[in-house]
Parts: structure tokens; sequence; C-alpha cells
């Protein structure tokens, strides 16, 4: 008998209904397409004919090394690992370093790793957007566990995919992969959670021997504890009905392809057809013995097999944790949020104790905000971390796909950079790090022949801004005096966000009429919420006295309305951020309108991707965030 602990009468007559149900419901349903198919009737012919062209059009390239993405693809090799439940002959296993790594101090430590860990039948290719948008802040590694995406599908005991084996094997690759003094991030997705918090917390298996190393638990739709009570029975029954009848149910709960159940849920009614069709991917990849397997490793099974981490697990967890969902997910409701929440709270009413038994000193709590000095090349110790929780809900339609949706990724990508560099270390600041590559930490316009080869000034944004480069006083062609000739006409104002005093004298632009306005920010780094405020109050007010003073805007010889220039070093990354910013807040503008905007007058628009994801996150509508526990 393959589930001796599940042999109840209850789940036994389960059973007996649900291989039933899917047979029964599966002859059924093809017979109703042949009846289908023979009976006369155009609508009925037509209806048929688009169920099958919609199927056909999603189910190519379902092959997980077809439809590998190219990064990972790149990245990734084959490798057999040995734990104590197993060997695992050919894990796929992605690793890149930092492009950068070696331009780094690794004292007092390297960059600390990010760790990526897929769920219950998913794949690392789940993490192709985060990936993407992580890759050039951290090195990064992940692994499908096997018989997922590209791993193969060996051993194929039940023992070797409950969670404590698949913890094992994952903290096997790190082990293989990790620098001496290097912490690492886990950052998961669905069951992923459940395995990293086992790594994570001092009750798992070998967990305080690696606590040190742990800088971070970043969990994407976590799950809270193994499903219980009805759902529990029905899902154990289900696991129970052999596999060939259990592949005709997956069958049966496929079809419509894109527009099945299955798809349904995981990413919701709602969403866009290709996010479907991609889902729909991920469904026919996953295998239903290797889903099995893990499913059944849910449930405890002896004293080899503990199940899934639950609630008594996150409770120990003493690490930076950030925790993230979706409103409309129907896999892990945000409630397993609020749970994780109330038991790490109640943990911290009773200190852990360490291994002589006696209490853990208190818990300090770290501050929701954390300032950071971006110049120089000085850097706190990465390994010095605070046990502090963040969570933040994504409003609906957000799903379980949140992960690998566009319309979610981006903004899911600007909440973990934002965490990273705030809460784990400065260093995995893109603005850190792109300062520390200028040698001096000073742009200025050193690299004379990339400035000279951008445009001077874009094409007017919104009947408002303008944005260009910065002034040089001593250029022939872009300099104060030549720029007031030729457009003291269109602009009123030019508002100098640069950090650094300008190249130029201002005083040539105000003797022909052009008003300057110094607002000072820091380069490389998306500005904060107060200064762009500021930003919005200083061109709320240009707009209404008219660039001289007066209240008026326009040109009284061609009647055109003047604009209000704007620039930084090259007018690409923080001029877009506070023109987009404005548009979206005064003038209605979505996130996308604005960016297209900008990007169509300024082409090719904002260039640094995190300036983009904090664009996203930040005017994300109905985002929920909680403060830091």
């Amino acid at each position: 008998m393959i589930f001796p602990d599940l042999n109840s009468h209850l789940a036994w007559q389960a059973t007996g209904v649900l291989v039933a149900c899917a047979t029964i419901a599966y002859v059924w349903l093809i017979f109703r397409d042949d009846l289908a198919m023979k009976k006369p009737g155009k609508q009925q012919h037509n209806n048929c004919i688009e169920r099958k062209s919609k199927h056909a059009t999603s189910t190519h390239n379902f092959d997980p090394d077809g439809s590998d993405p190219g990064l990972l693809k790149k990245h990734s090799t084959f490798q057999s690992y040995t734990t104590s439940y197993a060997t695992y002959a050919s894990v796929r296993t992605f690793y890149r370093r930092h492009p950068q790594e070696d331009k780094f101090p690794s004292k007092p430590a390297p960059l600390p790793l990010l760790v990526f860990v897929h769920g219950l039948g998913g794949s690392l290719a789940q993490f192709k957007a985060v990936l993407t948008g992580l890759g050039d802040v951290a090195p990064c590694l992940g692994i499908d566990f096997p018989g997922c995406g590209r791993s193969e599908f060996s051993p194929t005991t039940w023992s070797a995919y409950t969670p404590d084996a698949l913890t094992e094997l994952l903290r096997a690759a790190i082990e293989r992969h990790i620098k001496p003094n290097q912490g690492y991030v886990l950052v998961a997705h669905s069951l992923g959670c459940s395995v990293s918090a086992l790594i994570a917390s001092s009750a798992s298996v070998g967990g305080e021997s690696n606590s040190s190393e742990i800088l971070g638990l970043i969990g994407i739709c976590p799950p809270a504890e193994a499903p219980r009570g009805r759902q529990a029975t029905i899902l154990q029954a289900l696991l129970c009905i052999p596999t060939p009848i259990f592949n005709l149910w997956r069958a049966w709960d496929r079809r419509g392809g894109p527009y099945s159940a299955s798809v349904a849920r995981f990413v919701g009614l709602e969403a866009d057809i290709e996010v479907k069709k991609l889902q729909e991917r991920f469904n026919a990849q996953s295998q239903t013995p290797v889903y099995r397997r893990m499913a059944w490793g849910l449930f405890p099974h002896g004293s080899k097999s503990t199940g899934m981490a639950g609630l008594a697990t996150w409770a120990k967890l003493r690490i930076p944790i950030l925790l993230v969902a979706g409103e409309g997910d129907a896999v892990t409701k945000i409630s397993n949020i609020q749970n994780i929440t109330r038991a790490l709270r109640k943990s911290q009413l009773s200190p852990l104790k360490n291994g002589s038994g006696q209490p853990n000193a208190e818990i300090n709590l770290a501050p929701d905000h954390q300032s950071v000095n971006f110049t120089g090349t000085q850097f706190p110790d990465s390994h010095q971390t605070h046990p502090i929780l963040k969570t933040t809900i994504l409003p609906a339609p957000a799903s379980h796909a949140l992960l690998y949706d566009p319309a979610t990724s981006r903004t899911l990508c600007g909440l973990i950079h934002t965490f990273l560099s705030t809460h784990i270390s400065p260093r995995l600041s893109l603005g850190w790090q792109l300062q520390h590559l200028s040698a001096d930490g000073k742009w200025d316009v050193k690299n004379l022949a990339k400035w000279q080869s951008i445009a001077p000034i874009s094409a007017p944004i919104a009947g408002i801004f303008r944005a260009m480069k910065t002034l040089r006083e001593v250029d022939d062609e872009h300099n104060p005096s030549r720029f007031a000739r030729e457009y003291a006409g269109t602009v009123k104002t030019i508002i100098d966000i640069s950090h650094d005093s300008p190249v130029y004298d201002p005083k040539g632009l105000e003797d022909k009429g052009v008003r300057y306005h110094k607002f000072p920010t820091v380069s490389k780094m998306p500005p904060t919420r107060d200064e762009v405020r500021e930003f919005i109050g200083m061109v709320d007010r240009i707009e209404r006295e008219g660039g001289d003073g007066k209240e008026t805007n326009d040109n009284v010889e061609t009647g055109e309305k003047k604009m209000t220039a704007v620039h930084c070093h090259y007018g690409f990354n923080r001029t877009g951020f506070f023109i987009c910013a404005y548009l979206i807040e005064k003038m209605g503008y979505t996130v996308r309108a604005a960016v297209d905007e900008f990007a169509e007058r300024r082409p090719p628009g904002i260039r640094h991707e995190h300036f983009l994801d904090e664009l996203w996150v930040r005017y994300c509508v109905g985002l929920k965030r909680s403060g830091t526990l």
C-alpha cells in the first residue's frame, strides 16, 4: 500500500467518489464533443472550431528545454547532489555572478547571494522577470527541484520529495556555490517559502549551524502551514488515486487550454491571454508523479518526514522577512500572511532559547526606514541584520502568478529591491553600486564623448516639460547663452536636479529671461516621496506664476505655452522619474502611459530598471503595505 497512514474509511470513500466522478466526467466531455462535431448547425460548428483553435495556439512549446528563458539557459548547468535522503543525478542549477563582482570589495564580506526557490509544480523559469530585474544587483543561485522544470525525475522514491529532503538538497546547492563569509537571502514562491523557512528556522535540521549565513527571507504568496481539516482530507484522498486516473482528472481540469479551470485557479479569470498561456505552459510542465510526491510530503510521515513548515517554524525566524501576496490569490490566500504575522508577533513576547537553554536577548526591531549614505565606499557588515517583518498585499486582480504576470512582476521587483537595500545591505542598492564603480564618486560630464552623443533637449512632454542634458559653459553647442537665444521663446524655466554645482553659469540664462532653479538630488537613486512632493509643488508654482514671475506662461509673440525644462546629467533617469511622477499625480496618467509618453519624447526613456521598478511600486493603485514588525 502506497499510503498506509492515509488508509482511513473516509479517505478511501472519497477516493472512490473522485475516481468515479473523474472517469464519468472525462467520458461525458469526450462524448459531448463528438456530438457537437456531428450535429448540424453553424453556431455549434463555429464554437467547436473556436475552442480547438484557442487550444491549438497555446499548446506549442510546452517542452521545458525549448521554452527555457535565455538568461537561465546561458547560466545553467546540470549537477549531481547527494544528501542523506538520496542522490539527485541531474539537477538544473542556475548560478550567475554579479557582472561587476570583481570590482567590489569583498571585506568584510562579498555581496550577498540571492537564492531563488520555486514551489509545488513550479520551476525556476517562473522567476524570469525577477531574475532579470535583480541579476545586476547581486549574484543569483537557483535550482529546479528534481522532476521540475529541466531537472531529471530522479530518484523516484517518495521520501526524496518531502520538504525536509528538498531543504537538504537546496542547502547542498547553496554550500557548493557560496563563498567564504558570504551571506545569502532566500527569495521563494509558494511552497518554496516553506522550504526556505525550514532552512532559516532554528527548529529545522541543521538550521542552527547555518543560521548566521542567512541574511533574510522574501516570501511570495507564502503558505502558513499544511492544509487542515476537510481540505487536507480531500487532498490526501486525491493522492490515493492511481496515476492513470489522476492524469484523467488533470486532463479534465485542463480542458479549454488557457481558458481552463486549472489556469484560472492560478491567474484568475480576468488575466491577459498571454499570462493565461504562460500558466498553461507551467501547468503542462508539471509532472503528475512529481506533483503527487511533493504534495504527499506536505503531511508528516513518521520521524523522517515532518511535513511542510508550519506556524511554529515561522515563529522561530529571527531574520529580516518580506512577505508579498496578491489580493486575488485563490491558491494561497492573504490570510496566510496574517497568520504568519500573528505567530511572529506572539513569539516576540516569549524570547527563544539558545543551545545552552538560556533565553536569547530581546529582539531589537529595525526601524521602518533606514537612511543610507551612498557616498564613498564604506558599508556596514552585511551579516549584521535585525529581525523585522514587512508585508505587502498587491491589490486584486494580483494572483498566485504575481511572480511572472507582467502586470505585477515589475512592482514585485521594486518591492524586493527596496527591501534588500534597506534591510539587508545598502550594497544591494544599484545606486550604491553605480557610484562605487565611478572612480571618484563624481559624475559631472567627465565622459564627454557620451555626453556629446546625447540629444540636448526633448520634444515637448504633455505640453508642460522638456527633458534635457546638463548645459556646459565651455561647450560650443549646448551652453547657457546659446540655449537661451534658441529656446527663450518656448522654455521659461530650467530646474537643475543634479546634486553638484552646475558646470555652467546660470546667469547666462537669466540675463535672457530664462529662470534657473536648483533642486539637488542624488544621482543613481530614485527620488524620495518628499523630493517628488517638493518637485511637484515647485512646478505648480512655476505654472501659476510663469517663468518670469508674471501670471502668464505664454510666448507673447507666438501665443505658444512656455514650458519647464528639467535636467540631471543626461536627462533620462532622475529627470524622467520626476516628470512621470508629475504626470501621474497631477495629470491623471497611468504609470504605463507616463513612462511611454516620456520615452516617446525623450528616447529611449528611463534607462535604469530600478527607477522603473520604483515608479510601478510607488503608484500601484490599492497597494497595501504594513508597518515594520
